[in-house]
């Protein structure tokens, strides 16, 4: 089941009539928001085919009348509520956002404009993968579909396995005070993680096939820039991972975990105890570096046993990165990665959506499943 977040703000676009340059200051709605936000949700749950739960605040900040009900067919649960319905507020945009990242929702979905971007950006930063949906006067940000519909198309491409890449998209908004100088000019914010429909964009040759080789040297090329010299690296079995370790011109197990620290090579050939050692000694962040199987799509369970359930529990999903070419995930044919620690309740907390880095600033989002289930 996907866990969708929604954030709708009411006013958004309600200045548009007016005249304004924005909404902020209204405290009143004129039913755009909503009515574009349930387009985006009905062209959703037409395709979704009960693979979907939102979640958000009740009331107008989901385009839901009542708490408990369904918002444009779609089973919906409560999180919280905005602290006056007849007056929502930024607060209560970054209060929903942070809401929405505690209930562990595999993507937040937002109706507004630029400074609705602005608050969720400043709610949960990238910490969560964002998409727009397009209510608002100002639209200077990067982070928006299309239409409505749109962006219901990107979210069952997630849920049908299609290849969606994530990166990182500009939240902007009018430059204030060149405004008042007479100058429209936007300003920059920062940055969400969006969900984005791609293809095979980069290093394609004839027939739309990846070069292999090209393509483990730009993964590589990506975990490395993303390396830092605090962080304990545990480098899993395969030769998407092995790619990184001929790219740091050090030695590789290549069915086996190597420890590796400030582009360093600690210690090879780790097994659980090994490993539950190197944790104990470490002080600082810890990440491992896993892919899949080809065919098959086990990220866990499957020739990387040394990482045993309690391991996997110490280290956090969070801090697994995930290493997988595009020609791997496209032979998936839509299923799931797959995870069998051999213990189901953990298992089934790894379900979601995961990025799978897939090349040089070029990740996606990909579905992740018990293999029990």
């Amino acid at each position: 089941m996907f866990k969708l977040g929604v954030i709708v703000n009411p006013v958004a676009g309600a200045g548009g009539p007016l005249g304004l340059k924005g909404s902020d200051a209204l405290h009143s709605s004129d039913g755009r928001s909503e009515a574009r936000a349930v387009r985006c949700l009905a062209h959703l749950a037409a395709g979704a085919l009960g693979r979907v739960t939102l979640f958000g605040y009740g009331g107008a900040m989901s385009a839901q009348t009542s708490i408990g009900g369904e918002v444009a067919g779609l089973p919906f649960v409560a999180v919280g509520q905005p602290l006056s319905e007849a007056v929502t507020q930024a607060a209560d945009t970054k209060a929903a956002a942070q809401a929405l990242l505690a209930a562990g929702v595999d993507l937040l979905l937002f109706v507004g404009g630029d400074g609705t971007a602005r608050d969720v950006f400043s709610a949960i930063g990238t910490s969560l993968p964002a998409l727009g949906v397009p209510a608002g006067v100002k639209m200077h940000s990067g982070v928006y579909a299309v239409s409505p519909e749109s962006a219901a198309d990107i979210i069952l491409a997630l849920l049908d396995g299609g290849l969606v890449d994530i990166e990182l998209a500009e939240v902007r908004d009018i430059d204030e005070r060149a405004f008042q100088e007479g100058r429209v000019r936007s300003q920059f914010y920062g940055e969400l993680l969006v969900p984005r429909i791609g293809g095979f964009l980069q290093h394609v040759k004839a027939g739309g096939r990846e070069v292999e080789e090209l393509v483990l040297a730009d993964i590589a090329d990506e975990v490395i820039a993303e390396m830092d010299a605090e962080t304990l690296y545990l480098v899993g079995p395969g030769s998407t991972t092995q790619g990184v370790m001929l790219a740091l011109g050090l030695d590789n197990t290549l069915l086996g975990f190597d420890l590796i620290k400030d582009q360093q090579l600690l210690a090879t050939d780790l097994n659980a105890e090994d490993i539950g050692l190197a944790l104990a000694r470490h002080q600082g962040p810890v990440k491992v570096l896993i892919t899949a199987i080809g065919g098959q799509g086990h990220i866990l369970g499957r020739g990387n046993q040394q990482l045993s359930p309690n391991l996997i529990r110490q280290i956090g999903r969070e801090n697994f990165m995930v290493l997988a070419t595009k020609t791997k995930i496209s032979g998936l044919a839509g299923r799931p990665l797959l995870v069998d620690s051999n213990d189901l309740a953990l298992d089934k907390s790894w379900e979601g959506y995961i990025r799978v880095i897939t090349g040089y600033r070029d990740s996606i989002m990909y579905r992740v499943s018990a293999s029990g289930e």
